[in-house]
């Protein structure tokens, strides 16, 4: 099993890492964040990222990424961002957070990914529709 903490010291990651052993460290230099890969149902599941290339130009559609930083005096300063076909959005924000933080971004990142779903279904259902009706 591979120990977090020397996982922080390989600035990008195509390994999936779980989330609640590396949020109380900060994040390795030539990063812009985490992101999230999978977030389990249960509330108290896991959350798996993988690290997110500093030189990466976009955020993929519907995906969100995690950054943080160390708050003064103490916790961190948390910020969630969403990909969106033309541009990045900012999701959210946890500032000074405990170092279980991701704890509390846990329900706001499950609901925003289960409603990118949604609307990729309906948008796809949608599409067909529209081509089915021009047959």
């Amino acid at each position: 099993m591979t120990n977090p903490i020397n996982a922080l010291e390989v600035p990008i990651s195509s390994h999936v890492l779980p989330l609640h052993s590396i949020a109380a460290h900060p994040m390795p230099s030539g990063v812009r964040g985490a992101l999230v890969q999978r977030v389990s149902v249960r509330p108290d599941g896991p959350l798996d990222v993988t690290w997110l290339a500093a030189e990466s130009r976009k955020l993929p559609l519907g995906r969100i990424r995690l950054r943080w930083e160390p708050a003064s005096p103490n916790g961190w300063d948390v910020t969630a961002h969403l990909g969106l076909a033309t541009a990045e959005v900012h999701l959210a924000s946890w500032p000074a957070a405990p170092d279980d933080w991701p704890h509390l971004a846990h329900p706001t990142i499950h609901e925003v990914l289960g409603l990118c779903a949604a609307l990729t279904v309906a948008t796809a259902a949608l599409d067909l529709s529209n081509r089915l009706a021009q047959v």
